[in-house]
C-alpha cells in the first residue's frame, strides 16, 4: 500500500481529539465518511441492538474502521492471488516463485496498491456480522479462551483483518479448518489442549510442520498474499508474512495473538516481527523468531532495540493528532501502538535544540543512522512536541545511539549533536569531545595536536558473539612447510598468536623452498578459516595445487583458495582436531608472507578495496568525507582525524554492512 496516500487519507480526521466521548465523535465521523455505504453500517448495529456486548464490539470496528483499507479493483487482486497460487503449486524453489511473482506483479498488475479504498465505504453487513459472530463463537466456546476478559477479546480476537489491504473473506473459517487437526487430537483433558500456551503451540508447529515456513529475507515478491487461499499455501515470505498468517490462524481458532516488530534493530539496518500472546496468566509472551521455535521461546535478550511496535486494529489517536497538526508528514503507521516497555527499561529524554536553528514545526523527530545506498541515512522512530526550544521523546530503548530531526520548511535536518542514552538512562552527547570505554579492539590511536589524532580501522561493523568465535579458532593454529605429501617431516614457521588477524604475514628469513605448505588448525578449530595465500618475495600470490586433509571433500578444499571470504573451509562435524589445508606446489618454493583469513562477516578491511571514513562534523552537523583509498592490507592508516568525533567507515568495492563508531582514549571502539 502506497503509504502517502493512506496518510494523506486520514489527514482530514480533524475531529478526532481525545476527549472524553471521543470513541463517540471517531463513530460518528466513521459513519459519515462510509458515504452511500453507511446504510450498511448501521443494518450492523441495528442488529445487535439487544446484544450490548456485541453491540459494543460493533461500535469499536466501525469507529476505527477508517484508517483500514481495502484494493478498489477487487477483480484486479482476486485475479493476481488466483495467479499467485498455481505459482506457488509449481515445480519450483520458493526463490522462484518469488521471482516469478515479482515480475507478473511489475508486468500484469502496476499500480495495484496505488488504488486503495477506506473499509468504511466497502464493507458489508452481512460480512462484518459473520466475522463478529465467529469471533465470539470462538472466545465464548473453546476452553482456551473462555477466562479472556472482553477488552482482550477486542484487542486480540475480534478485528476482522489482521493487517491493511487483507481481503475481506472468510479466514476464519478457511484458516480454522486449515490449521485445527493437531489440536482437534488432542485429548480434551489434556492440560496443553486447555491452555492457550499449548494449543498456541500445537498450532504453530502444526503450521511449521505441514507448510514448511520459508523466510526470505531479501527482495520482496510484489503484492503481498493477504487472501485465506493464499495465506494458507504460503511457501515463502518475509517475517511479517509468515507472523501475520500465523496470527491470524491462532485468532481463527479464539487464539490471542498480535504480531510485534522492530522497525529496525539497534546496531543493524534492519528490522524484525514475531508474534506475541497472552498467556494463561494474562502476560503478553513474545516468540522470537517467526514460526519455527516454540512458542514463548525468548525474546533476543543481547539485541538493543530502538522502538517496538504493536499492529493494531485501534488507530493511535496521538499520531491521529499529530498528522491533523504537523506541517511535515511523516508517514506513520496510524494502527500501532508502542510497547517498548513492555520488553526493556526506557528513557523519556528531553534533548536541547541548537540555538541556531529556525524551524518551521511544532514537531521533532529522535532518529538513528542506518546505511543507505549511499552512506549513513536517518531512519526515523518517533516524534515529540517542542517547547522552550527542547524536544521531548518517549520511551525510547537504552544504549543505543540517537539524533534529533527537525523540519526546516524543505527537509528534515539534525538539530542537534549524535547523542547516546546509555543503560543507565543518561544521555551522552557526541560533540568531538567523546569517549568511553570500548569492548574490542578494532581501531589503535596515536596522539596528535591541536585535537587531531591518528587512526588505524580494521572493521566497518561491530563483532558478533559469532565472528568473535570464529576469530578465536586461529590462536594456535600453524603455519608449515614440508618435502613429503604426508607432512612427516613438517615444520612450523609460525603459530598464530590470540589477538593477530595475519595478512601478508611476513615469515621468518632463511627458511628455504619446499614443495608443500599448508595451515594446520588448532584443535577444536575445525581447521575453519575463508582464505589461504601464498606470497613469493615481491609479495605476488604463488598458486599450486589445492591439498587438505583427507576427511575433508575437493568442492569444501577449493573454498580456501577461491578469494571469497564468505565461503568457508571447514571440516564436517566430529572432526575438530588436526585439520589442515594446504598447496602442493609441484616444485619447492620458498614462502616469504602468508594470509589467513579468519571466517567472519566479510566486514573487516580487505585488501583491494576501496573505502571512504567519513567523521561527523559537529560544525556543519553533517558526515565530512576523509576521501577514497585502496586498502593494501588489513587496515587503512588515517592522520589528522577529530578526537572524540563520531566515525563511519564505508567500504566501496562490496558488503553493506555498516555502522557508526567511536574511538576511545586507551584506542578501544564503541559501536553503535
Amino acid at each position: 500500500m502506497n503509504g502517502k496516500l493512506f496518510f494523506t487519507a486520514l489527514i482530514c480526521l480533524s475531529i478526532m481529539q481525545i476527549s472524553c466521548d471521543a470513541d463517540s465523535r471517531y463513530l460518528r465521523y466513521a459513519l459519515r465518511s462510509a458515504g452511500d455505504n453507511r446504510p450498511e453500517l448501521e443494518a450492523v448495529l441495528s442488529h445487535y441492538r439487544d446484544d450490548p456486548q456485541k453491540l459494543a464490539a460493533a461500535r469499536y470496528l466501525i469507529a476505527n474502521m477508517p484508517a483500514h483499507y481495502s484494493y478498489a479493483d477487487t477483480a484486479a487482486i482476486s485475479s493476481y492471488y488466483a495467479t499467485a497460487l498455481k505459482v506457488m503449486r509449481m515445480d519450483m524453489s520458493p526463490e522462484s516463485q518469488r521471482d516469478t511473482l515479482r515480475v507478473i506483479s511489475m508486468r500484469d498488475y502496476p499500480g495495484l496498491s496505488r488504488d486503495i479504498v477506506s473499509d468504511v465505504k466497502v464493507i458489508t453487513s452481512e460480512y462484518l456480522i459473520y466475522s463478529i459472530d465467529r469471533a465470539f463463537e470462538q472466545w465464548r466456546t473453546r476452553p482456551w479462551a473462555s477466562h479472556l476478559t472482553y477488552e482482550e477479546f477486542r484487542d486480540w480476537i475480534l478485528p476482522y483483518k489482521g493487517t491493511g489491504l487483507q481481503s475481506l473473506d472468510h479466514w476464519r473459517d478457511t484458516l480454522s479448518a486449515e490449521f485445527s487437526d493437531s489440536i482437534m487430537s488432542v485429548p480434551a483433558d489434556d492440560v496443553k489442549r486447555l491452555s492457550i500456551y499449548g494449543a498456541i503451540d500445537i498450532v504453530r508447529d502444526e503450521i511449521t510442520r505441514d507448510h514448511s515456513p520459508r523466510v526470505l529475507w531479501d527482495a520482496p515478491s510484489g503484492y503481498r498474499l493477504l487472501s485465506a487461499s493464499t495465506l494458507k499455501e504460503m511457501t515463502f515470505g518475509s517475517c511479517f508474512d509468515y507472523v501475520n498468517m500465523g496470527v491470524l490462524a491462532f485468532r481463527s481458532l479464539g487464539l490471542p495473538a498480535a504480531v510485534d516488530m522492530v522497525p529496525v534493530w539497534g546496531r543493524n539496518r534492519d528490522g524484525h516481527s514475531w508474534f506475541t500472546f497472552l498467556s494463561d496468566q494474562g502476560r503478553e509472551t513474545p516468540t522470537m523468531n517467526s514460526l519455527v521455535v516454540g512458542a514463548g521461546m525468548g525474546f533476543y535478550p543481547y539485541e538493543r532495540c530502538p522502538k517496538i511496535m504493536r499492529q493494531t486494529y485501534a488507530v493511535n489517536r496521538d499520531r491521529v493528532r499529530y498528522m491533523n497538526t504537523s506541517r511535515f508528514k511523516y508517514p506513520f503507521s496510524l494502527c500501532e501502538t508502542d510497547v517498548t516497555g513492555h520488553y526493556y527499561r526506557t528513557s523519556d529524554p528531553i534533548i536541547p535544540i541548537r540555538r541556531d536553528i529556525r524551524l518551521k514545526d511544532r514537531y521533532a523527530y529522535i532518529a538513528m543512522f542506518t546505511q543507505g545506498a549511499d552512506g549513513p541515512q536517518y531512519t526515523v522512530l518517533d516524534f515529540g512536541s517542542i517547547r522552550f526550544h527542547r524536544v521531548k521523546f518517549h520511551n525510547m530503548g537504552r544504549n543505543i545511539l540517537y539524533v534529533a530531526l527537525g523540519y526546516d520548511g524543505r527537509k528534515l535536518i539534525p538539530i542537534s549533536d549524535p547523542f547516546i542514552i546509555e543503560k543507565d538512562g543518561n544521555v551522552r552527547f557526541i560533540d568531538g569531545n567523546a569517549s568511553g570505554n570500548g569492548i574490542s579492539a578494532d581501531v589503535s590511536t596515536g596522539t596528535g595536536s591541536g585535537g587531531m589524532r591518528s587512526i588505524d580501522v580494521r572493521r566497518k561493523y561491530y563483532q558478533s558473539a559469532n565472528v568473535m568465535e570464529l576469530r578465536r579458532r586461529l590462536s594456535g593454529s600453524k603455519i608449515q612447510y614440508a618435502d613429503r605429501s604426508d607432512f612427516s617431516d613438517s615444520v612450523t614457521v609460525w603459530t598464530i598468536g590470540t589477538t593477530e588477524i595475519p595478512d601478508r604475514q611476513p615469515l621468518p628469513a632463511g627458511i628455504g623452498s619446499h614443495r608443500y605448505w599448508r595451515y594446520l588448525g588448532a584443535d577444536g578449530s575445525y581447521g575453519a578459516i575463508a582464505e589461504l595465500a601464498f606470497f613469493d618475495g615481491d609479495s605476488v600470490r604463488m598458486d599450486g595445487i589445492p591439498i587438505a586433509d583427507s576427511r575433508v571433500p575437493a568442492d569444501t578444499v577449493r573454498r580456501a583458495f577461491d578469494g571469497g571470504w564468505l565461503t568457508n573451509f571447514e571440516s564436517a562435524e566430529g572432526q575438530a582436531d588436526g585439520v589442515w589445508v594446504g598447496m602442493d606446489f609441484v616444485t619447492p618454493v620458498e614462502v616469504r608472507y602468508v594470509r589467513v583469513v579468519p571466517r567472519s562477516d566479510d566486514n573487516d578491511v580487505c585488501p583491494g578495496n576501496v573505502y571512504e571514513l567519513l567523521y561527523w562534523d559537529s560544525g556543519r552537523h553533517d558526515w565530512h568525507s576523509t576521501g577514497r583509498r585502496t586498502a593494501t592490507d588489513n587496515s587503512l592508516h588515517y592522520d589528522s582525524i577529530p578526537c572524540g568525533t563520531l566515525l563511519w567507515l564505508r567500504n566501496l568495492t562490496r558488503g553493506h554492512d555498516e555502522r557508526p563508531f567511536l574511538i576511545c582514549d586507551d584506542g578501544s571502539v564503541e559501536w553503535w
